[in-house]
This record gives structure tokens, C-alpha cells and sequence, in this order.
């Protein structure tokens, strides 16, 4: 009964040990990746940002982002300045690029004045472009994006990118014929107020050549991925028209 009760006893402090050892092991393999997962997510969001800046791998069709050895030195030499806006004040932050965007635009729900703003400043071929993040919700999930204007709120590069949408349709937002149809197309109106761009089924201009009608084709079947688009572009580079503005101002 004894050696039972002993061995019993042993198999419990060994069951103990071995759930110990294997949560240091998991610990330490956390530890340990936390360092690389970073190292990743800063590298995909400079590339992000460098493709709406123009600074891309692309071929005839595909889109492709500055490779990952070479992305620290292409976005030290490309992005002059971080900024950060919140309620009207502009401050420099060169890690404003680590902001995570989704976090700061669920926690200002009630006031978006309370957001921090990332923007980013760079020269391209002798042309000063800003680059804003901006993040919304497709048909299935996220989706998020960067776009890129310059002064007058033209953009000149966007990228897209999603986490759940449908191959093949609402998922087609981050392919080159969908992307680049933004370039060149206004985010004012007439007036020089802001409008944003209307992701518009039937728009009735398939070779996108207007580009002051504030609109841009559908992707065939994602008409509600395509609505998010327009409402991510309007609530979010919305913020940044004051910013702007005072450009013409200064």
C-alpha cells in the first residue's frame, strides 16, 4: 500500500515538473520569437508605406514590395519626416510608424480629435508626397491600406491589403488594376473641400480617366469590400484635410 501510495506520489510531483519545464519552454519560445515578430511587423509596415510612396519591385502586372533586405535603407532615404497629429498639434516621431491605427481609432470612438495621426513625409523624384495609414471593415473582416498625396490631396500610390475577404473579388483590392486606379484621383472637390473617393459600381468610367469625380470602378461582386474602402478613405484621410489645409496657409 505504501510503495503504491509512493509511486502514486511520484507520478503527481513528476506530472508537476513536467508541466513547469514545458511552460518555461513555451515562455522562453515566446521570449524568444517576440523579438523576431516585431522585427517583421516593422518591416511589412515600411513596405506598406514605401508602396504608397511609389518605392515598389513591381512588375507589368503584379504588385511587389521593396524586398525585405533592403526596406530599412529605402524608407530611411525616402520618408524625411514621421508626424504625429492629435487635436491640431503636429510633433515629429520617428517610431510613428509602429502606431497601430485600429487601436487608436476604436479607442476615439466619441472623439476623433483624441486620435494620433501618423503621417509620413518624403521626397520622390524632387515631389514632397504624405502617406496616411487608414483602417476599416470589409464583407468578412479588417482591411486596411496607406494612401499617398501629395499637398493638394491628389494621391499618388495607395496600397490595400485585407485579413479576411473573399479570394477573387472583395480580396482583388490589393491587385495592381484596383490600386492603381487610384493614382491621381482627388480627395477634394471643385471647392477644396473634402470628399474623399467613392469606390462606385456602374461608374460608368472603366478606363478611370476622370479623376476629379471623386469615384473609381467596383470590383465585379464586392460591392460591400468596396464599401469599406469608400468609408475607411472618408472617415480616415477626412482628419488629415485640416492638416492640409494649413499647408496652403504657411
Amino acid at each position: 500500500m505504501e510503495n503504491r501510495t509512493d509511486k502514486n506520489s511520484y507520478t503527481i510531483i513528476f506530472a508537476i515538473v513536467m508541466v513547469l519545464v514545458v511552460g518555461s519552454v513555451l515562455a522562453y519560445a515566446a521570449s524568444s520569437l517576440k523579438g523576431k515578430i516585431s522585427e517583421n511587423q516593422r518591416i511589412e509596415k515600411q513596405q506598406n508605406i514605401l508602396y504608397a510612396f511609389g518605392i515598389n519591385e513591381n512588375d507589368e502586372t503584379s504588385a511587389n514590395f521593396v524586398s525585405a533586405d533592403k526596406v530599412a535603407g529605402e524608407f530611411s532615404k525616402y520618408v524625411t519626416k514621421q508626424l504625429v497629429i492629435q487635436d491640431g498639434n503636429v510633433t515629429e516621431d520617428d517610431q510613428a510608424y509602429l502606431i497601430d491605427v485600429k487601436k487608436e481609432k476604436s479607442g476615439a470612438k466619441d472623439d476623433a480629435s483624441k486620435r494620433r495621426l501618423p503621417l509620413f513625409v518624403g521626397e520622390v523624384d524632387g515631389k514632397t508626397i504624405y502617406v496616411a495609414p487608414i483602417h476599416g471593415k470589409g464583407l468578412w473582416d479588417a482591411i486596411w491600406g496607406y494612401v499617398g498625396m501629395d499637398e493638394n490631396m491628389v494621391v499618388q500610390g495607395a496600397y490595400f491589403d485585407h485579413k479576411g475577404e473573399t479570394p477573387g473579388l472583395g480580396a482583388n483590392i490589393k491587385e495592381r488594376f484596383f490600386m492603381d486606379d487610384f493614382i491621381g484621383e482627388h480627395l477634394l472637390d471643385e471647392s477644396g473641400e473634402f470628399r474623399g473617393i467613392t469606390v462606385a459600381k456602374g461608374n460608368a468610367d472603366p478606363k478611370n480617366d476622370r479623376k476629379t469625380d471623386n469615384a473609381v470602378d467596383a470590383i465585379a461582386g464586392s460591392t460591400i469590400t468596396g464599401d469599406g474602402v469608400t468609408a475607411m478613405i472618408r472617415s480616415d484621410l477626412k482628419l488629415y484635410a485640416p492638416y492640409f489645409k494649413s499647408l496652403k496657409n504657411n
